[in-house]
């Protein structure tokens, strides 16, 4: 094990992606020299999208894979965006094996950026319902902040990324600092006009998204230009029109001349020093060398994303913590928990056939949550977001005695079809201790690192949740005048959501948390965790927009705290 002089800095950061990305800016822009660890590989703006041109005839199954490849994946083949124009920005089943004590599909990006090249964008702000429904309902502990300690961090990070949406007024989803939306196409905003019509309390409106409809000087400075509405965002994009860390972050912050990033660096534990009471450093294991490398700092956040947080907090154990680091009371990897993606409905809507749409808009509209807002009215607890869409589908409806050759024929196919609109939703869990995971004692990875064990369920308040969402759905589509209305709950597994949340939660007692208002660890004060983990409850909206508006609140406390001398 080497600890070279060289490998002292003011802080660590764990992770390159959504929350990693924004704790490096916030860190360098404070003057700390910082080092960023990733486990992957190095990607860097425009150089390494290989796919972002490419047209679906050039890829050799027009997109899927092969057969061999389906076999040999059947967890991350399910991934939602994933295909052969994609795949780069995803690791296959064998590269971090984990064990399911039940069902869950864990979906992994690893390399510079992680998941911040393949997220879906869609940026929402909690209200202070979500922050206060949890203890006031009885289903989970009172959050140590309110919206209104972490609505200016909001702005702050919208102002930086760019989110494009429309000021709407809605309680149950304040408005941020939005460009532009995407606008409706004809069919959604007829959706929106007839949900209004038919219920005054809930609202269809233009997608909140990371994408910069109208770039301001603040993008451009980043080298990000105008979305192309390619909606080949997961791809990688070469106009920087999403926000991903690699095309902005970790730029940003590599320009103060502060930033020193290291791929291929497999984080085994973060050490501890029982003398000062505080972590010293973090141990490394080179992802392709297996050299341990162990590199110190005062300040150290943890954003690996939620789950690879909690394994290495977990594997974190010394004398003083010899469960975990932080962990006497028990509770480190406790009250995993996700958001329910499991309902869906369509249905076809008529009178439309002279119109299409424009462009490939990359954002959704979004029914706000209706549900449990002022008073718990409903047989359980907590609410759903709805995204929305309309679409028109390839003309499948010729005659079947028609010829199918000729110029005829061709003109035939080139007609739109009908008209859909569709909802699917994403729906609140409540933070259950049984919903665990923790290290295996049996089984190591190729770094000898133990095993995630993953033993996370659904329960009753999901399932009528699902329920309800289904028949509202139904009934909102046929109200508005769509026929022929399906509806499907995929009963999938908890993880293909891709929000797993919680284990390392924030709360104001180191009796039933184990992060203070600060996410800052109640036990180990040096180290901050800021992705999904800290998570206290899940609410129903994206939570990317609030990993990243944690992060930038933490970092700047933690870099005034470093030069107080008190961390």
């Amino acid at each position: 094990m080497t600890e070279p002089e060289a490998n002292s800095f003011d802080a660590i950061v764990i992770g390159s992606g959504i929350s990693g990305g924004w704790a490096a800016k916030e860190l360098c822009e404070k003057g700390l020299k910082t080092l960023v660890l990733e486990r992957g590989r190095n990607i860097e703006h425009l150089k390494d999208y290989p796919t972002a041109h490419l047209h679906p005839w050039e890829f050799k199954y027009r997109g899927s894979m092969s057969k061999e490849f389906y076999d040999k994946n059947p967890l991350i083949t399910k991934a939602a965006g994933f295909d052969d124009s994609t795949d780069h920005f995803f690791i296959e089943d064998d590269d971090h094996p984990y064990v399911q004590e039940k069902p869950f599909d864990w979906i992994r990006g690893y390399q510079v950026g992680g998941r911040s090249l393949t997220w879906g964008r869609a940026c929402q702000r909690w209200s202070d319902y979500e922050f206060k429904a949890p203890n006031k309902y009885g289903y989970g502990i009172e959050w140590p902040i309110s919206y209104g300690d972490v609505a200016p961090w909001y702005s702050h990070v919208e102002k930086f990324i760019g989110v494009c949406g429309n000021k709407d007024g809605i309680e149950a989803m304040p408005d941020g600092d939005f460009l532009p939306p995407f606008e409706f196409n004809c069919v959604e905003q007829y959706l929106s006009d007839k949900i209004k019509e038919h219920y005054p309390d809930r609202h269809v409106v233009q997608g909140r998204w990371a994408q910069l409809s109208e770039p301001q000087e603040i993008h451009l400075e980043q080298g990000r230009g105008k979305c192309q509405a390619r909606n080949l965002c997961m791809r990688g994009c070469p106009f920087g029109g999403y926000f991903s860390s690699v095309s902005s972050t970790l730029p940003w912050a590599d320009k103060t001349g502060n930033l020193t990033i290291r791929p291929f660096s497999v984080v085994h534990s973060i050490l501890y020093d029982e003398e000062t009471g505080k972590a010293s450093g973090v141990k490394v294991i080179d992802t392709n060398t297996h050299e341990e490398i162990v590199y110190t700092a005062r300040i150290i956040f943890v954003n690996a994303s939620a789950l690879n947080t909690n394994l290495i907090l977990l594997n974190s154990k010394s004398s003083r913590f010899p469960n975990g680091l932080g962990n006497d009371n028990g509770l480190l990897g406790k009250y995993i928990c996700f958001h329910i993606y499991r309902g869906f409905a369509v249905g076809k809507i008529d009178g439309f056939e002279d119109k299409y749409i424009y462009g490939r808009k990359p954002s959704e509209p979004i029914l706000a949550n209706y549900r449990n807002l002022k008073e718990q009215e409903m047989d359980y607890v907590g609410g759903f977001t709805t995204f929305c869409g309309a679409y028109r589908v390839r003309n499948n409806e010729l005659p079947k005695s028609e010829i199918q050759i000729g110029a005829d024929f061709k003109h035939a196919i080139s007609e739109a079809g009908q008209w859909y609109i569709q909802m699917y939703m994403q729906g609140e869990t409540i933070p259950k201790k049984t919903n665990t995971v923790y290290l295996s004692t049996e089984k190591k990875d190729q770094w000898g690192v133990p095993l995630l064990v993953t033993d996370v369920d659904y329960d009753e308040n999901d399932e009528r949740m699902v329920a309800d969402f289904l028949k509202q759905s139904t009934e909102m589509l046929k109200k508005i005048g769509c026929t022929d209305v399906h509806v499907q709950d995929s009963k999938q597994p908890p993880g293909l959501d891709i929000h797993e949340m919680g284990g390392v939660r924030m709360g104001r007692d180191p009796k039933d948390s184990l992060l203070n208002e600060w996410n800052q660890m109640h036990l180990c004060k040096n180290v901050f965790v800021t992705d999904g983990a800290c998570m206290t409850s899940t609410g129903n909206q994206s939570p990317s927009i609030l990993y990243m508006a944690l992060t930038a609140r933490a970092a700047n406390y933690a870099a005034e705290e470093y030069k107080k001398g008190n961390i």
